[in-house]
């Protein structure tokens, strides 16, 4: 008896038809939305979960080893250009050739909000909203002219909703923008849903959010099936901690492993410290290979209303004491937000890879919209180390939260928990690999950075106020000025 023969592209075509299949019986998701959310991510292939970025190497296996130390932070509720629009690169607000900012969005009447400079450091309390409805009216069908109108209620002022077009500079935040103008940033990183932060979270440290949508849920009866990564360090005896307030440990809202608890209690017991410790354990050179590193979010996070130089100040002193750390030469940090705090972002989400069977569960009277098969707005994203990519780099590539679960899996080859994680982009784009490769560090020190903004004069609106916003000025007619919302 005579077998076919098959040629190598066959066998691959039958290995995707099969992979694809498997997808869509667990997710749901169409063909034509698969393919879609894989050119988003420059991607042909659909890779699944439980596979391991080398096949070819054991799991647990460190494929990096000049970089020995993984730090990671990640702040709250600022899309990319709230924070560094004004930046002078990567793809932020559109600045007229009289220095004027065009960006706007409409209010219901059909005047324009235009982005303006915030009038100081605090932020309004409640306002802009990020819930799971407020983000997908600010998307508005891909629009995303929808960020003004979305805080507009009958109860309310209805110019409140100008909040959404506010944005910082180097003058509240000079650090930060010194930090983002020697270092990569990400122009096309995006939070991993268009909601709040315990379901970013959760993608964040597993690869899916399992069915929330909100940060109203219990998250005691949370599981992850898959495990966490977390889970996968313990597995392969990578060393980490979790560096948190103690004000906050084991409060629900302040742990990030919490967020799947029942994954994580018992190894967070053993591995968290306080936060000030970060900062001696790295001036110490005593820091373990992964550090996750979770600010205090009453007042460090820089969740509105936070006056925003409290957590500026904290990312000097974490990315400070790693320059001064006996470890920098060994040292990768990575800087994120969650999500985008509902504050305007020009740039709509591309679609996504749903990760797993488990659909979003709404509110009463909320639409699924496209579900999880859709990123959310984009948020800052910096990277820090000795081998980061010198001449003012901006990486394009398109990232989300589930990016940092690839960065870890693809140096530890650590399997992937669900289809997001599996198919993410790491974040090697933002490290020269070549200058790694012949170990001659981009930054052999870190470079002079400006001080952080946490002066007594920004300080004091923490008692006098958010100011006028929007301020007087920055509301207009359609037809006075061009509109640019995405």
């Amino acid at each position: 008896m005579r077998f076919p023969t098959w040629s190598t592209t066959a066998i691959l075509a039958l290995s995707y038809t099969a992979q694809a299949r498997r997808y869509h019986v667990t997710t749901g998701q169409s063909d034509e939305d698969v393919a879609a959310a894989l050119r988003a991510l420059g991607r042909s292939d659909l890779r699944q979960p439980g596979s391991l970025p080398f096949p070819d190497l054991e799991p647990g296996t460190d494929t990096m080893p000049d970089i020995e130390h993984i730090v990671f932070l990640q702040l709250e509720n600022h899309s990319f250009d709230n924070m560094l629009g004004m930046l002078g690169r990567g793809d932020g607000l559109s600045v007229g050739p009289n220095g004027q900012v065009l960006n706007t969005n409409p209010y219901p009447n059909g005047t324009l909000q235009h982005a303006f400079p915030m009038p100081n450091t605090c932020q309004l309390s409640g306002r802009p909203s990020q819930e799971w409805l407020a983000s997908h009216n600010a998307y508005d069908n891909g629009t995303n002219a929808g960020f003004v109108r979305t805080d507009i209620s009958s109860t309310i002022d209805e110019m409140v909703g100008g909040v959404a077009m506010g944005y910082y500079t180097s003058d509240h935040l000079p650090f930060t923008y010194s930090l983002a103008e020697h270092f990569p940033i990400g122009d096309r990183f995006f939070c991993s849903l268009l909601a709040q932060t315990w379901p970013n979270r959760r993608f964040l440290i597993a690869g899916t959010a399992r069915g929330i949508v909100d940060d109203n849920v219990n998250l005691t009866a949370g599981y992850a099936p898959a495990g966490t990564i977390f889970n996968e360090l313990d597995k392969y005896g990578i060393s980490w901690n979790n560096y948190a307030p103690d004000c906050c440990w084991r409060d629900i809202s302040g742990n990030t492993p919490d967020f799947f608890g029942k994954n994580n209690y018992d190894s967070e017991t053993k591995r968290h410290k306080d936060l000030p410790q970060f900062m001696v354990d790295a001036l110490e050179g005593n820091l373990p290979a992964f550090s996750f590193i979770d600010p205090n979010y009453a007042n460090q996070s820089q969740e509105n209303p936070q006056n925003i130089v409290n957590g500026e100040a904290l990312l000097a002193d974490v990315v400070n004491s790693i320059g001064q750390s006996p470890l920098w030469s060994k040292t990768m940090f990575i800087l994120n937000y969650d999500e985008h705090g509902g504050y305007y972002d020009h740039v709509p989400p591309p679609p996504a890879l749903i990760p797993d069977e488990v659909p979003p569960h709404v509110q009463p009277g909320e639409y699924l919209y496209e579900g999880y098969s859709r990123l959310g707005f984009r948020v800052p994203a910096v990277v820090v180390s000795p081998y980061a990519k010198a001449g003012k780099y901006v990486s394009s590539v398109v990232y989300d939260q589930t990016s940092v679960l690839a960065t870890l899996q693809r140096k530890w080859n650590l399997p992937a928990f669900t289809y997001r994680d599996a198919n993410a982009n790491d974040m090697l784009d933002f490290l020269d690999l070549d200058a790694l490769k012949r170990k001659e560090p981009t930054f052999a020190k870190m470079p002079a950075l400006a001080a952080p903004g946490n002066t007594t004069e920004a300080l004091a609106c923490s008692t006098t106020g958010a100011g006028v916003i929007p301020p007087p000025g920055t509301v207009s007619e359609p037809d006075r000025y061009l509109r640019v919302s995405h």
